[in-house]
């Protein structure tokens, strides 16, 4: 039932109410009464009182609805209904119906507690209504366990007995002479019982619902439009799975009726009716425990109507919160790093299916009748031409004169043109899973099948070029193509709402790139330097060269500045600044710490720490902050393209030569592999002799464990350290691994150092035989090779042993990927779903769909995340750091 308010013009929906069917609405509403199971004639026409009859509702092409007298297009589809030989419980109310013949007198009806509390907890049940509606949920609960405890009526003494509950339908008794099942009829003889004035002490409102309706004796059954067949290719028709459960239930209430009908024995009236009871149960729900589910001759279980709304495929999820539209497309993604980041690259196959109706006007005429004139094959050209005056709609395939039908164009007209380049659209990756992974971009059409995206957007999508595919929607009106740009719009999105810094930012090929090109020992040639400004798309003038003689020489410091802003200040460290290249000031000689002042970068390389994406507080992060996304989306588009240029003139490989480390650095590793292991024999024999000094809190097993891994751990540190000493800092590998650019340390150690400890479950290796881990060791061996220290690298190879445990510890990774993957999609769901109507109000303030108070101010500090300096609404530093310098020069002057 829906209430609109007082004044019927507002149509403000005030409240939804969700009641039980009364069996006077059922028949009401019923134009079909079903007696018979069978679907056609033999002539093939339906059976008149059959599932099929035509009172249901016109569902085939020109059939006229017998009810109505609409044809299908207009026939909303007529409810009928089924005359039960006896009464049946809705499973879905059975719990219901357990408290209430649990809080109920068996044999007056009454709510067993006495008068006088009754009505001092309606007068309290009023009040907490008014006030406090989730506590009145509560205070009922409550009520209805004091009345469930209590043995004997208050009003009319009688003994109460125990009610056992069977799901989904099955009710015993347990008297004194034996267990007794309660049938529907006992049942709603109780439930009819129940006063209305007591039934609000037991959550119900006598006014909508009354219990005695969850026992049904007629069944309402749904039009045609809710189970339509299908006609097979045969041209034989495929009945819905509800259409086959409604006959099912048709054949045991006949059954049943026959039965009853001729005095059989009351055992196998018994049999019948409960038969009918689990048929019908099926019929609500096929999942139910303990009921026969509903199957076809192929034992496929059939989808009935609760299989219909739940689940990922049904109607809520499937229909409702998620759908299918028109005028998207899906293909693979492909990278391209010369269009912008606000751009899409469009095959044109994909432009001239997805159209834009674009209403004929004074002012876009011309260019109208061009699309026209093109015609449906050629791009940019149309499809369609829907004609105002006559209100016909003309198909472009099946025309000839294009040039009569341009010419014939009116203000008013709608021309359905092909996708065109600056039409907005929606790109998506799946899965889902936050705000970003919707965006607007502009279409560019462009040759070849896939649709191509700038490298610097993949972080929000999550997308890489492995074989991604991702859906494309062209809008279909002006309102949403504005409200697309406004809110989805890619450069509205460089900075994340999780923490503020920027999503959208460089990554592997662009820190490399930077790097390389804003190192201190990096001179560029006016060749070089025209290349890399070409690239970027730069019209300004070249700066003075930083060297005149021998040759003209510019730093890549000094090119990377011409697209700062010319009162930028920035300082922090690089991504290099550690080991031996720290520095924590601006006073660095290793080129490590980064200081940009008045928009020219003085000192230390650009890298992962300040052009990086999901990297906050740097220098992305500050002049999109500082200066608007516009800036920061066109410091993306110029900038970064030219790291990507750097490395194509510079060039960025790998070979084994690049991880080869000479022999007195293998055999420094060696020396502190058997320091190490030493140490560890100690431990062992200490522990084996009760020397050793347990952890507080842990076993002597725990303690030697943990002493041993820690110290596993310390020589994997100093192994690494050894083996990049001894490494050239511009070798490439090298290079990727100190910016940030792709992978990290610890991987150069396993590849030229050692592989290191294995660890499962956030121990050593201990399962395998009984005694021991492999063959291959003696029993009781608690040595470090014995239980999953790998002292081989990548570069020297791994003994077999050592190749069982990497690939134990690598196995349980993608265990915890593949665990963690659904368990993290189902908890984002359910706080989706506890989340998705909190809103903040105008005032501020956090409230939920009925207005109740989450948050007095959102978030606590009223700041928007995606505004701040990671988390910080205000950056007392960062104020001193751009303003300071200002106001020192000014003084000065």
């Amino acid at each position: 039932m829906v209430y609109i308010g007082e004044d019927r013009e507002d149509y403000i929906i005030k409240s939804i109410v969700m009641r039980m069917l009364p069996p006077r609405e059922i028949n009401k509403m019923a134009r079909v009464t079903i007696t018979r199971p069978e679907l056609y004639e033999s002539d093939g026409s339906p059976v008149p009182g059959g599932p099929r009859d035509p009172h249901f509702g016109a569902i085939e092409p020109g059939e006229i609805c017998p009810v109505c007298g609409n044809t299908r297009e207009h026939c909303p589809g007529h409810f009928g209904r089924l005359e039960l030989a006896r009464p049946v419980i809705v499973p879905y109310y059975s719990d219901h119906i357990y408290y209430m013949l649990q809080a109920t007198c068996r044999v007056c009806g009454r709510l067993l507690l006495p008068q006088e509390k009754i009505d001092r907890y309606k007068i309290i049940l009023k009040k907490l209504k008014k006030r406090w509606p989730l506590l009145a949920e509560a205070f009922l609960k409550e009520v209805r366990k004091e009345a469930a405890a209590t043995m004997e009526c208050p009003h009319c003494k009688s003994r109460q007995f125990k009610i056992r509950y069977i799901r989904p339908i099955l009710f015993y008794e347990e008297r004194p002479e034996g267990e007794t099942r309660l049938t529907p009829i006992d049942i709603r003889e109780r439930l009819e019982a129940i006063r209305d004035d007591e039934l609000e002490l037991l959550g119900m409102d006598p006014e909508k619902n009354r219990p005695e309706w969850a026992v049904i004796s007629t069944l309402p059954v749904p039009p045609l439009a809710v189970r339509p067949p299908i006609t097979l290719e045969t041209g034989l028709k495929s009945e819905d799975d509800l259409t086959h459960a409604l006959v099912e239930i048709i054949r045991q209430n006949k059954r049943l009726s026959n039965l009853i009908e001729s005095s059989a024995p009351e055992t196998m009236i018994e049999d019948a009716w409960l038969a009918l009871q689990f048929v019908i149960a099926a019929y609500i729900d096929n999942e139910l425990p303990n009921i026969y589910p509903l199957t076809h001759k192929s034992q496929r279980m059939m989808k009935t109507l609760a299989q219909r709304l739940k689940g990922k495929e049904g109607r809520l999820r499937g229909n409702l919160s998620g759908k299918r539209v028109n005028f998207s497309s899906r293909t693979v993604i492909s990278p391209d790093p010369n269009i912008g980041i606000n751009e899409v690259g469009v095959p044109v196959e994909v432009a001239k299916v997805l159209t834009f109706p674009m209403r004929v006007t004074p002012y876009n005429i011309e260019e109208a009748r061009r699309y026209v004139l093109n015609g449906p094959y050629k791009w940019p050209g149309a499809t369609f031409v829907y004609k105002k005056r006559t209100g016909k709609q003309i198909d472009l395939r099946f025309q000839r004169n294009y040039k009569q039908l341009a010419e014939s164009l009116e203000v008013g007209d709608i021309v359905e043109r092909h996708m065109i380049d600056g039409d907005v659209v929606l790109f998506n990756r799946q899965p889902s899973l936050h705000r970003m992974s919707i965006l607007a971009h502009k279409v560019r059409v462009m040759p070849y099948k896939t649709f191509r995206l700038n490298p610097l957007v993949c972080p929000p999508y999550n997308a890489d070029f492995d074989g991604d595919e991702m859906n494309l929607h062209l809008m279909r009106s002006q309102e949403a193509r504005a409200e697309a740009e406004e809110l989805l719009l890619v450069e509205k999105h460089i900075r994340t709402p999780r923490y503020g810094g920027p999503i959208i930012g460089g990554r592997q090929d662009y820190v490399s790139g930077a790097y390389l090109l804003t190192v201190k020992n990096r001179l560029l040639t006016e060749k070089e330097v025209i290349d890399l400004l070409g690239a970027a798309g730069y019209k300004g003038e070249l700066p003075e060269p930083a060297i005149l003689a021998p040759r003209k020489l510019w730093t890549g410091k000094q090119i990377v500045s011409l697209f700062l802003p010319d009162d930028f200040n920035y300082t922090g460290r690089a991504k290099i600044n550690s080991g031996p290249l720290a520095c924590d000031s601006i006073d660095c000689l290793h080129d490590s710490y980064i200081a940009i002042n008045r928009g020219k970068l003085l000192i230390g390389v650009f890298d992962k720490a300040a052009i990086g994406a999901e990297v906050p507080e740097n220098v992305l992060h500050k002049i999109a902050l500082e200066y608007g996304d516009a800036k920061a989306r066109e410091l993306l588009d110029t900038m970064y393209k030219m790291f990507i240029r750097m490395l194509d003139l510079r060039g960025l490989t790998i070979s084994l030569s690049d991880i080869d480390i000479p022999r007195e650095a293998r055999e420094e590793i060696q020396k502190l592999i058997r320091e190490a292991k030493t140490e560890i024999e100690k431990l062992i024999s200490d522990y084996r002799a009760g020397r050793l000094e347990p952890i507080p809190g842990r076993t002597l097993e725990e303690t030697l464990e943990q002493k041993i891994i820690g110290r596993l751990n310390s020589l994997f540190s100093e192994a690494g350290k050894t083996a990049t000493k001894y490494m050239d800092p511009f070798n490439d590998v090298f290079v990727m691994a100190k910016t940030g650019a792709r992978g990290s340390e610890v991987n150069i150690t396993q590849m030229v150092a050692l592989l290191g400890q294995q660890v499962v479950r956030g121990k050593r290796v201990s399962r395998g035989f009984r005694t021991r881990t492999l063959a291959h060791f003696k029993p009781g061996d608690l040595s470090p090779e014995a239980k999953g220290f790998v002292k081989g690298n990548f570069r020297y190879g791994l003994r077999p042993t050592e190749v069982f445990f990497h690939a134990a510890a690598g196995r349980e990774g993608l265990v915890d990927t593949a665990v963690k993957t659904s368990q993290s999609g189902y908890m984002q769901r359910r706080l989706m779903n506890a989340e998705q109507d909190l809103y903040v109000a105008y005032d501020g303030t956090v409230r939920d769909s009925y207005g109740h108070l989450v948050q007095v101010r959102y978030g606590e500090d009223g700041a928007d995340p995606m505004a701040t300096y990671h988390g910080k609404a205000v950056n007392v530093d960062r104020l001193i750091e751009m303003y300071g310098e200002i106001r020192e020069s000014t003084n000065h002057r």
